[in-house]
């Protein structure tokens, strides 16, 4: 790519603006050309406003470093400095779907972490390998908002990339019931053991709205495109547990299913994961894992200080597949909650946009 696409982030002061920050540094396509935070951290460096505050591995990236941080509310100014964004802003969700629908009516298409609009009817929310058709619905999504560039799109939330992958890959065996509970490292919640010592050596048993996203949202993934929005799927039926764990990096669950059609046999389902592919493979996107789902023979994997790196943080981890007694079959999958599930997932669906011809250069 001649030119790089000039990106912003706002909320770039967070753990996830941050880590997106961190990504684009060394991005093929894209270019960070503009970071906006909060008005307390408006009009100082990026240098400045997180020190003392990065909470990452290694230094902040001499490309940010420079960079004066805007007032997130300067959709003007934001959107004359950058081609689209993406968004990890922190502020109540009713002010979110204003400030992104915003951008999207200044022409500047904004990519999502967050969940604001994750069930407006009319707004994709992607995992490329999965649901890269439900793209189609910005043309929709446009006519409602009257732009010819500008959309939204989000991706879904981050603990549900641990298990949905692998009920994709599944699909023709037909989920009917799933029970899923899920064990969340603390970066999740944007927090690390220096700013949450709390968490050493604990688990809090509830995440607020956590069961509700990862009950619900997988469900509109496998969905539909049908007169200009997203119908969810019938099924599966998920039921969940969210429990918040001593771990860094990595969200992990332990996962039963019940098919409407029975596997022929352990091999077979295993043999799904590892040939399951997505457009992010076949393009080769800058970002997409060589193999999206990987299975781990081992019986102690997968684990979060093992595996949540798998393929840059990009990849699945599957393992400990085998039949149960009384639902049918069990396993334990693992994502990388801030790469595969937050940031990187966001520059992996953006990565899908621009190769689909949804975000063009201004």
């Amino acid at each position: 790519m001649e030119k790089k696409f000039r990106v912003g982030v706002l909320g770039g002061t967070g753990m996830v603006g941050q880590r997106f920050v961190q990504l684009l540094a060394a991005h093929p396509w894209f270019e960070t050309a503009a970071i906006a935070a909060s008005p307390q951290s408006a009009g100082r460096t990026y240098a400045e406003a997180v020190e003392g505050r990065w909470l990452l591995d290694g230094a902040v990236p001499d490309s940010a470093r420079d960079l004066v941080l805007r007032d997130v509310s300067d959709v003007a100014g934001m959107a004359d400095r950058v081609d689209f964004l993406f968004s990890a802003v922190n502020m109540p969700s009713d002010e979110l779907r204003r400030l992104e629908e915003d951008y999207a009516r200044a022409e500047t298409p904004v990519v999502s972490n967050n969940s604001a609009h994750r069930w407006t009817p009319d707004v994709p929310m992607i995992i490329p390998e999965i649901n890269p058709t439900h793209a189609e619905v910005i043309e929709a999504q446009r006519r409602r908002l009257g732009t010819s560039c500008g959309f939204i799109a989000v991706k879904p939330n981050c603990s549900i990339q641990s298990y949905v992958p692998a009920l994709a890959a599944w699909r023709d065996l037909e989920p009917l019931e799933v029970v899923a509970a899920t064990y969340q490292a603390i970066s999740g919640a944007g927090k690390n053991f220096d700013t949450w010592p709390e968490m050493r050596g604990n688990v809090i048993p509830f995440i607020e709205g956590e069961e509700e996203k990862s009950e619900r949202e997988p469900l509109k993934v496998l969905g539909r495109l049908r007169g200009g929005e997203i119908v969810q799927a019938d099924g599966p039926r998920i039921t969940c547990h969210c429990l918040r764990v001593p771990v860094l990096y990595g969200h992990t669950a332990a996962v039963l299913v019940r098919f409407g059609r029975e596997p022929a046999s352990v091999d077979e389902l295993i043999a799904l994961l590892r040939d399951f592919r997505g457009v992010p493979q076949e393009l080769g996107l800058p970002s997409a894992p060589k193999q999206f789902i990987h299975y781990l023979e081992a019986e102690d994997r997968p684990q979060p200080a093992l595996d949540a790196q798998c393929e840059g943080g990009m990849a699945i981890s599957i393992g400990r597949l085998r039949r149960d007694p009384l639902f049918g079959w069990k396993f334990v999958g693992l994502s990388h909650n801030t790469l595969r599930g937050a940031a990187g997932g966001a520059v992996l669906c953006a990565e899908l946009l621009a190769s689909r011809g949804y975000l063009t250069k201004k």
